[in-house]
């Protein structure tokens, strides 16, 4: 009954405030996603096997197998394993730049969406403490949100709740922009930029999952990991919700 009441709201709610794409502006009245029209989710590039074991990138062509990727060859992980749910490529794009930069909030269900129907994504966070890379507390006044800890929220949602999100980590730091950075100078960038939060403790018999938005070179998480392994962190994986 409460399923049904909510989703006759929901349709009120549409038939009053017409919902339209993110990535192209039509109207969206139909499909699983809310704000990707039937034309432009199609075009979501959910992430599948083979892809690299680091940072989740596919592979395209004859690939029998996951395996390290060229890109990841000089990154030297902290971490153990990585996963991407999309490319950060078309209607991709258009998601993660609407919830990062826009506030657009309501797209979050769209991204839990996504979250599920990316091959083996969910079940590989099932079960593990989900670690959101955090933000310098002047940015985060600015933004009024960190959209890591809302992705790590998304993907405890879409496990089910099989998934813990917890605070662990801050950013002692207040660093420039990352965007238009090589792979070395972030790294320098990042120097003792990240600390375990006051009062966090690690279990080493734990799984820890951490979550940014976007895996771009690697550098600031490896820069998270190497925290979370000083803090005891055994068992330390990464998951991104795009790669680009």
């Amino acid at each position: 009954m409460k399923l049904a009441l909510q989703q006759l709201c929901r349709d009120g709610l549409d038939v009053l405030f017409p919902r339209s794409c993110v990535h192209c502006g039509r109207a969206v009245e139909a499909g699983s996603f809310r704000h990707l029209c039937p034309f432009c989710a199609p075009l979501l590039h959910l992430v599948r096997s083979p892809h690299c074991t680091t940072c989740g990138h596919p592979f395209f062509g004859d690939m029998a197998e996951d395996r390290l990727c060229e890109h990841c060859e000089t990154l030297h992980p902290v971490f153990g394993e990585g996963r991407t749910a999309i490319l950060l490529q078309g209607a991709g794009r258009s998601l993660i730049h609407a919830l990062k930069y826009h506030r657009a909030l309501h797209v979050l269900e769209d991204i839990v969406t996504a979250m599920r129907q990316a091959p083996g994504y969910a079940d590989y966070a099932r079960g593990a403490v989900l670690v959101p890379v955090p933000l310098h507390p002047r940015k985060l006044r600015e933004r009024t949100y960190n959209q890591a800890l809302l992705l790590a929220e998304c993907l405890a949602q879409a496990t089910d709740g099989e998934a813990e999100v917890q605070q662990l980590l801050q950013r002692v730091a207040d660093t420039h922009t990352q965007t238009h950075f090589d792979r070395e100078t972030r790294r320098e960038n990042l120097k003792n930029a990240f600390a375990l939060a006051p009062g966090a403790t690690l279990n080493p018999t734990y799984r820890y999952l951490l979550i940014d938005d976007v895996f771009t070179t690697g550098s600031t998480l490896n820069s998270c990991a190497a925290v979370l392994r000083r803090g005891g962190a055994l068992s330390l994986d990464v998951a991104t919700f795009g790669h680009g």
